[in-house]
């Protein structure tokens, strides 16, 4: 491959000023395969006067042209998404499948943030005298500086491009240096889709300098992270130092309930399906299994089927269910949470260890017994390992459910109705989904609450977010 993938700043591509760069890995092999250009003060500084000059000329689109030109864009994406889907797995590791449904799903996103756009009414306030005129105007908040992870190169990138897009701002996309193709992809399809220049900028680099360089800037009006709840307590707490707009999808460490009236075998089916996605490195991805106590041992004998029915290996091969962790790092990271909890006594049912002698692969990983002091039961793992707990009445699960800060999505399993309403009314999560796997949809709400961040990604709430509301008064006389 060796591509060497470059900077998107005020419609043209090209290098750092500096010439720096960064390796590209392949986590199937651990090879380089890539290098991507690596934003320094002056590109930076070139992106930001772009998106300033940029939001001027694209806030006075009208909202059918923005569509019309988004549509194109979405089209641009799925005729390339084969080739688009490849780069994503050689960069990022999951399955080509998954990796082309994630394009595709990109192109779905931008086309309806397209048709929202067209949708951002204002309103008319009744007043109090006939000689008075009052309403409500939507205006786009600015520049937005945007910064987004490796999980899903695509999926986090083009919520904040198309919602920003559609609303009439322009954007500095901050994109992730591990997988930094299908980012470049994206843009380019914006790109070749007729956007003017500086409405769309994107910038690889050092993740912290990045922010410390844009977040402060006077230019930049409103900010969205996708990533670490720590990273973006920190980006938070920058944005609130210059009273900037923010937007957190963080992390999270999603519980599933399933009752013992639950049909288990359709449970069991559904959730492996979604623990092992992308191995694991899902921010809703179902981690913390509460079974009832009826129900316990069927389901860890109905789920230990399911993982064992998971093919790990390279993302290209076309037996592949589940590809490698993202990075040396990640192993690193499952390996310790398996000996902390192995070390307070929990038991390794599968899995447990490292997959093969290249690459970054590790073996899908079912935990029983383990105790709630255990770092995995209180640390998302963000990776193939499941934790099997039994539990007594609904309280009790609903009260481990809860126990921890985050409040990003969480499952639950049962044919009754009565107790559908009620764990879905007592969980403290910003999603919730029952008896099937429901979450993401580009017309849906995604975002947490607690320390899983605060703002919506998904949904109409998501371009409310990158629009202000302007009253205006106006008498007659």
């Amino acid at each position: 491959m060796n591509t060497a993938w470059q900077l998107f700043i005020d419609g043209t591509w090209a290098d750092s000023q500096t010439g720096k760069s960064l390796p590209v890995i392949n986590p199937a092999t651990g090879e380089q395969i890539a290098t991507v250009a690596c934003a320094e003060a002056p590109d930076l500084d070139r992106a930001l006067a772009a998106a300033d000059k940029g939001f001027h000329v694209w806030r006075k689109v009208s909202v059918f042209d923005r569509a019309k030109l988004m549509r194109k864009a979405a089209d641009l994406l799925r005729a390339r998404a084969d080739d688009i889907g490849r780069i994503l797995t050689m960069e990022q590791g999951k399955p080509l499948a998954e990796a082309k449904g994630e394009v595709l799903f990109g192109a779905d996103v931008i086309d309806w943030f397209a048709e929202e756009g067209r949708r951002s009414y204002g309103r008319i306030i009744p007043s109090r005298s006939a000689a008075i005129s009052q309403f409500v105007v939507k205006e786009p908040v600015g520049p937005v500086a945007a910064f987004t992870p490796w999980n899903f190169p695509i999926n986090q990138a083009v919520r904040k491009i198309a919602a920003a897009v559609a609303a009439g701002c322009s954007i500095i996309l901050k994109g992730p240096e591990e997988a930094p193709g299908p980012c470049v992809e994206l843009v380019r399809a914006f790109a070749d889709a007729g956007l003017p220049s500086g409405v769309v900028n994107l910038v690889f680099g050092v993740p912290s300098f990045i922010s410390e360089h844009l977040i402060p800037s006077p230019i930049i009006r409103k900010v969205s992270f996708t990533g670490s709840t720590a990273v973006g307590k920190r980006l938070a707490a920058l944005a609130g130092q210059h009273m900037k707009r923010v937007t957190m999808e963080l992390g999270g460490h999603a519980p599933v309930i399933v009752f013992d009236d639950a049909d288990l075998d359709v449970a069991a089916k559904v959730v492996a399906s979604n623990k092992y996605r992308n191995a694991g490195q899902v921010c809703i991805a179902p981690t913390r299994f509460l079974i009832q106590r009826k129900a316990y041992d069927a389901f860890v004998e109905k789920f230990l089927a399911a993982t064992a029915r998971v093919r790990v290996g390279d993302g290209l091969k076309s037996e592949t269910t589940m590809g490698p962790l993202a990075h040396q790092r990640r192993v690193g990271a499952m390996e310790q949470f398996v000996a902390d909890a192995v070390a307070q006594g929990a038991r390794v049912e599968t899995g447990g260890g490292r997959v093969g002698e290249n690459g970054f692969f590790f073996a899908p990983t079912v935990l029983t017994g383990v105790g709630q002091q255990a770092r995995i039961m209180n640390e998302e793992p963000f990776g193939p390992l499941s934790v099997l707990t039994p539990f007594g009445d609904i309280e009790e699960a609903v009260t481990e459910a809860n126990r921890l800060p985050y409040g990003l999505a969480a499952y639950a399993w049962t044919r009754s109705a009565e107790t559908a309403q009620r764990v879905g009314s007592a969980l403290e999560s910003g999603m919730v989904s029952i008896n099937h796997f429901g979450l993401a949809l580009p017309e849906t709400p995604f975002g947490g609450v607690k320390d899983s961040g605060y703002g919506n990604e998904g949904g109409p709430d998501a371009i409310e977010d990158y629009l202000n509301s302007k009253f205006i008064s106006r008498s007659g006389i």
